[in-house]
Formats: structure tokens, C-alpha cells, sequence
């Protein structure tokens, strides 16, 4: 039997994360975003040194900071991140709700945005930054490119 070069469940590309406590992580973003646990692994001193999670259909990989180790450091450690991770939802004014209500700050407040989208930024406690939206119209990139110009000025 062949091995799957990308195995069943995982996209081709899978965000993986540092953060500052892995344990508390996984139980903000499991009453945060509805996340499952798929699994986790030990490491020492009682860090995690790897662990999976699943939001809707894409799964999220995570560990503990170890500095010693590639230099895993996370937000918080390096001051914040330039990366966001976008979240689509069926309802994003719900999942702010339950993301602020487990400890999320808001970054921008969820609106509806010229490209179709309600979208909304937050900071989770652990300095990752999530864009939270919900596709609510279809557009052509003409319509776009129109809306664009236009919000702009």
C-alpha cells in the first residue's frame, strides 16, 4: 500500500502556530472557534510539543514556545505576529461574539467590505491575529476594482 504524500484530512497548505501556552490555546480556541482536538504531544517540563488541532474542515498544527529549538518563539515573545489567519464562518457576528466572550480583543470590528465579505479582525489572548468572515455576496473583480476605487476615494 502506498503512503498519501499529503495524508487524508490536510489541505495542501496547514497553518502551524507558536504559542505561548499550547494547553490554554487549544481550550481558547476550542470555545473560541469551535476547534477539536485531534491530538497532542508531550514535550518537556511539560510543554507541548506538537499538537493538532481541527476548525471546521481545515486542520492547525500548534506548539509551545522552544526558543532552543529553531528558535520556536511566539507572538507574544516576538511582539506580535504579520501574519493573519482568515476564518471563514457561516455567521461572523456569532463567532465574534463567542471569540470575544472566550478572551479575543477586536482588532477591527466585523462589517460588511466592498469585496463581499462581513469581515472583522481579532486578537486571540495568545497574539495570533484571526480575520473572521462571512461571504455574503458575489462579485466580479470588475464590481470589485469599482468598490475598491470607490471606498478608497
Amino acid at each position: 500500500m502506498a503512503v498519501k504524500p499529503i495524508p487524508d484530512g490536510f489541505h495542501t497548505l496547514t497553518p502551524h502556530i507558536v504559542v505561548s501556552d499550547a494547553a490554554a490555546a487549544i481550550d481558547f480556541y476550542k470555545e473560541a472557534f469551535g476547534a477539536k482536538e485531534a491530538m497532542r504531544m508531550p514535550g518537556p517540563g511539560g510543554k507541548i510539543m506538537h499538537a493538532l488541532i481541527q476548525i471546521g474542515d481545515s486542520k492547525v498544527m500548534l506548539n509551545d514556545e522552544f526558543p532552543e529549538m529553531g528558535g520556536a518563539l511566539s507572538p507574544s515573545s516576538l511582539g506580535g505576529s504579520p501574519v493573519t489567519l482568515t476564518l471563514y464562518v457561516p455567521d461572523v457576528d456569532r463567532t465574534f461574539e463567542q471569540a470575544i466572550a472566550a478572551g479575543a480583543t477586536v482588532k477591527m470590528p466585523a462589517a460588511d467590505q466592498f469585496w463581499g465579505d462581513r469581515y472583522g479582525m481579532l486578537t486571540d489572548p495568545f497574539g495570533h491575529l484571526w480575520a473572521v468572515a462571512t461571504h455574503i455576496e458575489d462579485l466580479t473583480p470588475e464590481q470589485i476594482a469599482q468598490r475598491a476605487a470607490a471606498f478608497s476615494g
